[in-house]
Formats: C-alpha cells, sequence, structure tokens
C-alpha cells in the first residue's frame, strides 16, 4: 500500500510541475507600444509627444558663411576698416540652429513655446603691432546664442523674440548684410511682454513691454569731464564723442503696431516710446543729472506680392523717422561709433571718416539734448525658376544732432581740428546690394551677395590725429572725407 500511494503522490507532483511547465509557455498578451503620431493640426513635421496630447516639431539649419573684406558681413569699418595689415580680408562663421516648437489645443486656445538656440563658431581679429592680440572663438571653442524663447497663450506673448515694431523681414528687406540702416532690426530677439488683438480678415493690433537694454539703446554721450588732451582726440577720431552714460532702466520701450496682412501683401504701421534716463554728471551722486526725456520713433513697412514679375515675387519697402532712439533706424547689428580710412588726394597721410551714433548728448548743467534720424529701405527679389532666384536691395538714412549736442561735440574736436577744418557730427550713410541664390534640392541654398556701402560725413578739412593704435594707424595729418566700401558674401545653408 505505501508502494501504491508513493507512486500516486509522485504521479501528482509530475502532473503538477508538468502542468505549471505547460502554464508558463503560454504567450502573455504584450502590452501595447505606443507609437509617435503625426500631428496635423499646425503644419507638417509636428508629432504627438507620447502619452500626451502636446505636438512638437524640431527644425533649424546649418550655415557656412565667407565673407570677403568684410568681417562679420557688414561694410568695411573699425579693424576692416584700418584698410592696412590688421584688416581681415578672409572671414568665415560655421552656425547651428536649432528649433523647438511645442503646442497645446486647450480651451483658451493652443499654448505655444518656442526655443531658437544657436552654436556659432567666428573668425576673430588680430589687433595691435608689433604685439598682436587676438579677439574671437578659440581652438574647438564656439559660442552658444539664445534667438528666441518664449511663451504664447490667449494672445499674450511672453518671453524673447522679435520685436512688434520690426518688419516681418527685420533689415533684409531681399537678403544683404546685417548693417542695412532705414528700420529697426531684432533678428536675434529681445525680451518683452506682448499682446495681440485678432480682429479677423488678417487685421491685427499689438503692444508690447519691450527690454531696450543693449539692443535699443544707443550711446547716451556725456562730455562732462570726458577724456582731455591725446586720449579725447584718439576716442574723437574712433567716433566716440564723450562717455556712454546710462543709468539703470526705469521703465521699458512701449511698442504698438497695427498689421494688415492679406493675400496682396502687407501693410504695418508701429511706434514706440523709449525713456533717456541718464546717470550723472559727474563720478558721484553729489554731481547732479540730467532729466529723464522721452525719445520716440515710427514706422511704416509694405510688402506687395503676386506682382506681375513672376509669382513668389516680393517687394518690400519701409522708412523709420526716430528722435532720441536711434536703433530704431540704426539698428541692434549696426555698429554704435566707427572709423574707416582710405587714400588721400589732400597732400596728408590718408583719409579718413568717422561717426559716432547716440540717442541723446548732455554736459554738466544741461539737459539731453536728442539725436534725430531719418532712413529707408527697400528690396525686390525675383524667382526665375523653382532653382534660381536673385535680389536687388539698398537703404539711406541719416543721422543729425541738435545745436546743443554739437556744441559740446565740436568743443572736444578742437583739439585734433586744423585750421579751416569745420565740425560737424551728422552723416548719412548710403547701401545698395545684389544677391543671387541657387537652390539646386529642396532645402539647400548657396547665396553670392554683394553690397557696397557708403559713407557721407559731414566734417571738412584736415585733423592732426594721434593715431589709433589697435590699427596701427600713427600720428599724422589725416584729410576728413567720405568713405566707400564694397563687401561679398559667400554662403551655403542647409534647413531641416
Amino acid at each position: 500500500m505505501k508502494t501504491v500511494k508513493s507512486l500516486l503522490f509522485g504521479s501528482a507532483a509530475g502532473l503538477l510541475v508538468i502542468g505549471g511547465a505547460q502554464a508558463a509557455d503560454l504567450p502573455i498578451k504584450a502590452k501595447a507600444v505606443e507609437y509617435v503620431r503625426v500631428c496635423s493640426l499646425y503644419g507638417a513635421g509636428f508629432y504627438y509627444m507620447p502619452g500626451t496630447d502636446t505636438c512638437i516639431k524640431f527644425g533649424g539649419y546649418l550655415r557656412a558663411d565667407t565673407t570677403v573684406a568684410a568681417g562679420d558681413y557688414s561694410f568695411q569699418q573699425g579693424t576692416q576698416g584700418a584698410n592696412n595689415r590688421i584688416s581681415n580680408y578672409w572671414f568665415s562663421r560655421a552656425r547651428m540652429d536649432m528649433t523647438i516648437d511645442t503646442r497645446t489645443a486647450t480651451e483658451y486656445g493652443v499654448v505655444r513655446t518656442y526655443a531658437d538656440l544657436v552654436y556659432t563658431w567666428t573668425t576673430g581679429n588680430y589687433t595691435g603691432s608689433p604685439t598682436s592680440t587676438y579677439a574671437g572663438d578659440g581652438i574647438g571653442g564656439a559660442t552658444l546664442g539664445v534667438y528666441h524663447a518664449f511663451i504664447q497663450f490667449a494672445g499674450f506673448t511672453f518671453g524673447r523674440t522679435v520685436s512688434i515694431f520690426d518688419a516681418p523681414w527685420q533689415s533684409y528687406p531681399a537678403g544683404g548684410p546685417d548693417t542695412l540702416p532705414g528700420g529697426s532690426n531684432h533678428v536675434t530677439g529681445v525680451n518683452q511682454v506682448a499682446y495681440t488683438a485678432d480682429f479677423g480678415q488678417g487685421i491685427t493690433g499689438s503692444i508690447a513691454l519691450q527690454d531696450p537694454t543693449q539692443y535699443d539703446q544707443s550711446n547716451l554721450w556725456n562730455t562732462t569731464g570726458f577724456a582731455t588732451g591725446a586720449a579725447a582726440a584718439a576716442a574723437l577720431v574712433s567716433g566716440t564723442y564723450g562717455t556712454n552714460d546710462w543709468g539703470g532702466t526705469r521703465s521699458p520701450d512701449i511698442v504698438g503696431a497695427v498689421r494688415v496682412d492679406q493675400a496682396w501683401g502687407l501693410f504695418q504701421l508701429s511706434a514706440v516710446a523709449h525713456d533717456l534716463h541718464a546717470a550723472y554728471y559727474g563720478a558721484t551722486e553729489l554731481s547732479g543729472h540730467p532729466a529723464d526725456k522721452w525719445g520716440w520713433a515710427v514706422q511704416g513697412s509694405l510688402s506687395i506680392k503676386n506682382i506681375p514679375t513672376g509669382p513668389g515675387d516680393s517687394l518690400n519697402l519701409q522708412a523709420v523717422y526716430t528722435d532720441g532712439a536711434t536703433r530704431y533706424n540704426f539698428q541692434s547689428l549696426f555698429p554704435q561709433s566707427f572709423f574707416m580710412f582710405s587714400g588721400s588726394g589732400a597732400g596728408a597721410y590718408q583719409s579718413t571718416g568717422f561717426a559716432g551714433l547716440s540717442d541723446g548728448v548732455f554736459g554738466v548743467g544741461t539737459g539731453i539734448d536728442t539725436v534725430k534720424t531719418w532712413g529707408f529701405r527697400g528690396g525686390f527679389t525675383h524667382n526665375w525658376s523653382p532653382n534660381w532666384a536673385s535680389g536687388i536691395y539698398g537703404a539711406y538714412a541719416n543721422l543729425s544732432y541738435g545745436s546743443t549736442g554739437k556744441g559740446l561735440i565740436c568743443t572736444n574736436f578742437a583739439l585734433v581740428a586744423n585750421p579751416g577744418s569745420t565740425c560737424n557730427p551728422d552723416f548719412n550713410l548710403a547701401a545698395i546690394g545684389t544677391n543671387v541664390v541657387w537652390t539646386p534640392v529642396k532645402n539647400l541654398a548657396f547665396t553670392a551677395d554683394v553690397v557696397w556701402t557708403h559713407l557721407d560725413q559731414k566734417y571738412s578739412g584736415t585733423i592732426t590725429s594721434p593715431g589709433i593704435a589697435s590699427v596701427a594707424k600713427p600720428a599724422a595729418v589725416y584729410e576728413l572725407k567720405d568713405q566707400n566700401s564694397v563687401s561679398m558674401l559667400l554662403r551655403a545653408q542647409r534647413n531641416f
């Protein structure tokens, strides 16, 4: 009996083991894999983030630039304007740009975030002689930049993006250099809080509080206690007319714009109020200070599409007037002090032209004398075929100091002026350029762009300059003369 029981229990245990093994071999239903789904709500390239109702899109471009006789693509000024062995005739830049765009539909409308990050390596400059100093990106180094970083919700924009004052094409009506005057440019973004109301039929109105620091503040010249003797003279011939004496930012720039954007094209009228808040006349609070003064600017922009010259062609035009808000004309990428050199026919060592830009000028006991400017720019783009396009563009701008500002600046000009010379810090600047773009395949473009720039300065006669050591210019007699520049950009760019 014991033997039979053992056999029975053994058989049962064997059956349990076999049954367990068979159960383990049965297929188990796997959890469903959530594949990335295309989001068609906001155009091509968006995908749903897994597990959410938020759509995301990655994009950007990779760009390689080479400029000839220009430095960073602009007219020949500063180190490049020296026109000697210190100047770069060959300049290059490599840039990687990445954008991240997210959007979520809510009961209040779409919530959007957008970021635009750039990684750039740029050729630097050598200055000085016989011991030269390099300034620029180093071996294996690069510069990280943030162009845009904003949140949009219920008509509001919070963060960093282009200004509502700007034309949609910024300062590039048909391509061109970074330094075209004739209107504002915040292509690299500016911090702000903005609200846009949509009235339908392509008509919108916007208002913004915008941070003016850096991007929209030109110089605020204080001639009180400015450097004397050779130091003052050296600063003057570099386009520095005083100390740049801003106080802290007390008010944002207040910007408003109305836009009509329809099938025929676009019209925009924008205006800005800009607070001029200086520090002190001297080194301490006891020296006193000028009262704040509000500057302003107004700009009109017009774009015409569907013109008879061909599909996709466009004509972009804009004009601006500023009073105490110079950088809304001579924009954020335009140098705020510069000099240029070339040959002379007056028996002087060379000729020179220099300019200093400013929102206003003050001296001890005076108020702020605002600087007035006006300008315009425009461009026409023609598409010859799906693979070839070309553009032509131009710009012209004027800057004029008030009588008080001129008097203060010309007091220092006397340090370098020779008999018969006249002082007038006003100037005009003109630029004309053209380009051709070849697009062999979609999102890959090769561009050649050439621009001529003319400085029409209003000083006359000759000066005895103490020289500019950073660009190896000697102390000598220089003729005050208009200056010209020709620059070229070669670019390869792949968008993705």
